[in-house]
């Protein structure tokens, strides 16, 4: 199926009268079932994907994004699995194989937060960030890869951060879990481009979503005085770069799209 010249869809529900570019893909988010994920997963479904969403707790809220889709006219199933363990990832993997036989799309997603100063910071903060936000990336990659390379097609994204791009206060580990799937996304590109699979990365900024919320309004004011345009994103804007990536993104690989309201504009 050759993915060029396909109309983008702007919408989270699939319009039939517009033809669908991911039509017959399957595309793996983890983390879907909330957040950004939910969206992605969305996203994908709206532009014709068979959208696999992972999640570890949370079964409610991931059948809930796989009725979203479903009710949208859309196709979806839900996997628990956690991806910081690479006995559940292989597990998963094989189910995936086992129910739909290929994979097209691999969007890692998934990431947790453990804030604390350096000095407040444990040992077990750090190897649960790392863990779960990139050690998760090289996981789901070493089983989706062999898939892809059967297809002679695939489109591996990414989610890192612009906390990995310029670091944060109190965010050692996220920092260097984020800034870690940058040089990973640059060096896997590197090598599966001679087989038709791009690697790339999206950056977002502070996302509007339940974390989001959950922040003082005196503490959002003070983070929205460090953003040019002065708001957040909406979980859609970052969906869409993804989107971007595994629909138009043909001739794109190990890049890294900023999707962050200015807050960060390194090359």
């Amino acid at each position: 199926m050759d993915l060029k010249d396909r109309p983008e869809a702007t919408s989270s529900a699939p319009d039939p009268s517009q033809p669908q570019p991911l039509l017959g893909r399957i595309a793996v988010v983890t983390g879907g079932s909330r957040g950004i994920g939910s969206q992605i997963a969305r996203e994908l479904a709206a532009s014709g994907a068979t959208v696999v969403v992972n999640y570890i707790r949370g079964a409610e809220a991931a059948a809930g994004v796989v009725a979203q889709i479903e009710a949208a006219g859309g196709t979806a199933s839900a996997e628990i699995g956690d991806v910081s363990k690479a006995e559940d990832v292989t597990a998963m993997f094989e189910r995936i194989k086992a129910k739909y036989g290929r994979l097209d799309v691999l969007v890692n997603n998934a990431g947790i937060l453990r804030d604390r100063t350096y000095k407040k910071m444990s040992i077990t903060d750090w190897h649960e960030v790392i863990d779960t936000n990139l050690t998760s990336v090289m996981y789901c990659c070493h089983e989706a890869v062999p898939m892809l390379l059967e297809n002679g097609w695939g489109r591996i994204i990414n989610i890192s951060s612009f906390v990995g791009q310029m670091g944060n206060f109190g965010q050692a580990n996220y920092a260097a879990a984020k800034a870690g799937i940058l040089g990973f996304t640059k060096s896997l590109a590197i090598e599966l481009a001679r087989y038709n699979i791009t690697v790339n990365a999206v950056c977002p900024g502070f996302v509007e979503t339940e974390m989001w919320n959950s922040v003082p309004p005196n503490i959002q004011e003070k983070i929205l005085d460090r953003i040019p345009m002065h708001r957040v994103a909406k979980p859609q804007e970052i969906a869409r770069g993804v989107r971007f990536f595994a629909v138009e993104g043909d001739y794109m690989t190990g890049q890294s799209l900023n999707i962050n309201g200015g807050i960060y504009m390194g090359w």
